[in-house]
C-alpha cells in the first residue's frame, strides 16, 4: 500500500542504512494499535476500549532519519482456550521471535506483573515504554522508573511515553530503536506505508465498528471477510460479510429495522474513506458459522494461519 507519508522522510546523506522490524507488546489493551498509528502518523490498525480487539501481526513502516522501522502491532498477551485465542497468542510470541527488538508497552498505573511475565516468554533485547504517563503526576512516573530499576539488566532503555499530549517520548523511542537495528538497504519502498494488503485494513476497520457499536462478547465472536473490491475513479465498492456464531447475534448485528449494521457501515466507512481519500460504497451482510472461533479450518480458511 502506498500514500504520501506524514513521518519524516529519510535524510539524503552519505551515512549507511538501517532498517529492522520492531514488535510492540504487552498486556491487553495496553495501547498498542494507538501507540503504532501515532507513529506512523496514519491510521492502520484498528483501536478499541475492549481488550483483545486485535487478532493478527500488522505491520507500519516509519522513516526516521536514514532508519527505515518495519514496527508490528501484536495482540494483547494473555491466556485463554479458545484455537482463536491461541492464534492470536502464538501471533505475539511469534513476532518477538522474528523482530531485530520489542517494546513492550507498560502502563504507568500497572504494576511490573504483566513484565514480570513477559520476561518468561523471552530473553530478546527490548524497550519498556512506560505508558499514560498523562494519567499521573511526575513523582508518580519517577516512582514507577524505580520500580522497574531492579530489572535494569534485562531490558535496553525505559522511557516515558504520551500519545496524547503531542507524541511525548517519540523521538527518543525512535533515536533508541534505530542504535539497536541492523545496518542494512531499505526493505520497503520508503514512501509505504504498511505491507498490509488494503482489504485487510477494510477489514480491521469493520471489526473496529463492531467493537464500538455492539456490546458484550460478540465483537470476540465474529469476524469480516472482504468478498469483493472493485475500484473506480473517485470510488471504492466494498462487499464484506460479518461472521458471527449463532442467530441472535445476527440478529444483534443488524438491529431493529438495520439500524445497527447502518452504524457500523456508517463508522467503517469513514474510516476507509479517510485512508483512502475518495468515496466508498460499503455493502455488508451478515453469516452464521456456529463455533468457527474454535473451528481450526474454518479459521484457517479465513486467513488465520497456524
Amino acid at each position: 500500500m502506498s500514500e504520501s507519508k506524514k513521518s519524516t522522510k529519510a535524510d539524503l546523506t552519505t551515512e549507511p542504512t538501517k532498517a529492522g522490524f520492531v514488535a510492540i507488546v504487552g498486556r491487553p489493551n495496553a495501547g498498542k494499535s494507538t501507540l503504532m498509528n501515532a507513529l506512523l502518523g496514519e491510521k492502520i490498525s484498528m483501536v478499541s476500549q475492549k481488550a483483545n480487539a486485535t487478532r493478527k501481526r500488522i505491520n507500519a513502516i516509519v522513516m526516521h532519519k536514514n532508519n527505515q522501522i518495519i514496527f508490528v502491532d501484536t495482540p494483547g498477551l494473555h491466556e485463554k482456550e479458545k484455537i482463536l485465542n491461541k492464534f492470536m497468542m502464538e501471533e505475539a510470541l511469534k513476532a518477538i521471535g522474528d523482530c531485530d527488538i520489542t517494546l513492550f508497552l507498560a502502563p504507568v498505573t500497572d504494576s511490573t506483573e504483566d513484565y514480570e511475565k513477559f520476561l518468561t516468554l523471552t530473553k530478546r533485547p527490548h524497550i519498556i515504554l512506560l505508558s499514560k504517563i498523562d494519567h499521573v503526576s511526575n513523582e508518580k512516573i519517577l516512582k514507577k522508573i524505580q520500580e522497574y530499576q531492579q530489572y535494569q539488566d534485562k531490558f535496553l532503555a525505559i522511557i516515558p511515553v504520551s500519545v496524547t499530549k503531542g507524541g511525548i517520548g517519540f523521538t527518543q523511542i525512535l533515536d533508541e530503536i534505530a542504535k539497536h537495528i541492523p545496518e542494512s538497504p531499505y526493505l520497503f519502498n520508503p514512501d509505504d506505508l504498511t505491507t498490509e494488503m488494503l482489504r485487510d485494513i477494510y477489514k480491521e476497520f469493520i471489526r473496529e465498528a463492531i467493537f464500538d457499536n455492539i456490546s458484550d462478547e460478540i465483537p470476540y465472536e465474529s469476524d469480516v471477510l472482504i468478498d469483493k473490491v472493485e475500484e473506480f475513479p473517485g470510488l471504492e465498492k466494498i462487499r464484506a460479510t460479518i461472521i458471527v456464531e449463532k442467530q441472535t447475534q445476527k440478529g444483534i448485528i443488524i438491529g431493529q429495522g438495520g439500524a445497527a449494521i447502518k452504524r457500523i457501515g456508517r463508522d467503517a466507512r469513514l474510516q476507509i474513506e479517510n485512508l483512502i481519500g475518495k468515496k466508498v460504497f460499503l455493502d455488508l451482510f451478515v453469516s452464521v458459522k456456529k463455533g468457527w472461533t474454535n473451528d481450526k479450518k474454518f479459521l484457517e480458511d479465513i486467513g488465520y494461519k497456524f
